[in-house]
């Protein structure tokens, strides 16, 4: 059974027991864009303990705040009791949830217009706030008022951000001005969110935009302070840490590692961004290798959009690593000047490739131990 076919049968389920039910968020925006929809979220008017008592296999996933996750022949779907939310004294999370009968309540909790939407068995939208009419303009509006939403939760401005640029939409400008005027409020959030909304922009079809979360002051707490973003490089291609690299190249203040970012992707992405330069000839790329790895090299080529140089270099068998000199460490005789040597070596192969021959290393290493 697919996502789709599951939230259908967790919506029978709970018409045929008498609750109202219907789909909700995300997945109703995707569904009327005509996007692919991976999870299908449903709210009713059922209590979380009756939803449990309906479903043979379900997981208590958040109940104090209405949500239930049913396991519908495997395939999980989040059901919440409608509700509604008062007191956010972390800027994050309500300090009290109170569930309702009401549809149009719960929808009015919600962050943006677009998001606001509810789609029932039948087709019928439930649409209080206008989220249709902004999709079909391409245009984020926050619900009700954009300061009192943002104060709420402040993940709200960065989730802004993303979806202008996963969607191409344009905020609408009372919303903007709340989040330039609310961005502090983002030194509160976890590193871990903040890094999974960057992640998302990062990986859309505008990755620039995550610039527009530093420009804004949102990033401030991770080093990131408004006015010190360059560009993006323009031709990038969709990979994670090209992308995560791009965006140190771009803001070289940032600091990757305050965003718990995991240790192979930070080690290669702030490795890329200090070597990044844009579409380096055969000769910068040939050092570009020697110097930081193939691994790094071919990254900063996703970030100029192809590794066809890359792949191009590794097919003429140009030196230009030490595991391709024609001597090692073994032919030069263990010592603690041995290493240097070996780098010096590959300096000489790299200003001369037709010299990589054993016998003319051996020769140039022994010349220059004469006269060090």
């Amino acid at each position: 059974m697919d996502a789709s076919s599951a939230a259908r049968t967790v919506l029978q389920t709970l018409e045929a027991a008498g609750f109202r039910a219907v789909l909700v968020g995300g997945c109703v925006r995707d569904l009327l864009l005509g996007r692919p929809v991976h999870d299908y979220d449903v709210a009713t008017a059922a209590r979380p303990e009756q939803v449990a008592a309906l479903f043979p296999r379900t997981m208590p996933t958040g109940v104090r705040h209405g949500t239930v996750t049913v396991l519908q022949d495997g395939v999980p779907c989040e059901v919440t009791t409608f509700r509604t939310e008062s007191g956010y004294s972390d800027g994050r999370r309500p300090d009290a949830v109170a569930f309702v009968d009401d549809l149009e309540g719960d929808l009015a909790r919600r962050d943006f217009t677009v998001n606001a939407m509810a789609l029932d068995l039948r087709g019928r939208l439930t649409d209080p706030f206008g989220g249709r009419a902004d999709l079909t303009a391409g245009i984020l509006r926050a619900v009700g008022d954009p300061a009192r939403r943002f104060s709420e939760d402040a993940l709200r401005m960065l989730r802004a951000v993303r979806f202008s640029a996963q969607l191409g939409f344009s905020v609408e400008p009372a919303t903007a001005a709340a989040m330039a005027a609310c961005a502090p409020l983002c030194a509160r959030l976890s590193a871990e969110r903040v890094r999974d909304e960057l992640e998302k922009a990062l990986l859309s079809p505008r990755p620039e935009a995550a610039l527009e979360m530093a420009e804004l002051g949102m990033l401030r707490a991770f080093g990131a302070a408004p006015g010190g973003a360059g560009a993006f490089p323009p031709r990038c291609l969709p990979e994670r840490c090209a992308r995560w690299a791009s965006l140190l190249a771009a803001l070289p203040a940032l600091r990757p590692e305050a965003l718990r970012l995991d240790r192979q992707t930070l080690r290669l992405c702030t490795a890329a961004a200090a070597e990044w330069q844009p579409a380096p000839d055969g000769e910068a790329l040939a050092r570009l290798v020697a110097r930081a790895g193939w691994e790094t090299a071919a990254c900063v080529c996703r970030m100029n959009g192809s590794e066809a140089p890359l792949a191009a270099l590794q097919a003429s068998g140009r030196c230009v690593t030490l595991a391709q000199l024609a001597v090692t460490g073994r032919d030069l005789g263990r010592g603690p000047e041995t290493g240097a040597l070996l780098r010096r070596l590959l300096d000489h192969v790299l200003d001369h490739p037709a010299e990589n021959d054993r016998a003319r290393l051996l020769a140039l290493a022994a010349e220059w131990r004469e006269h060090r």
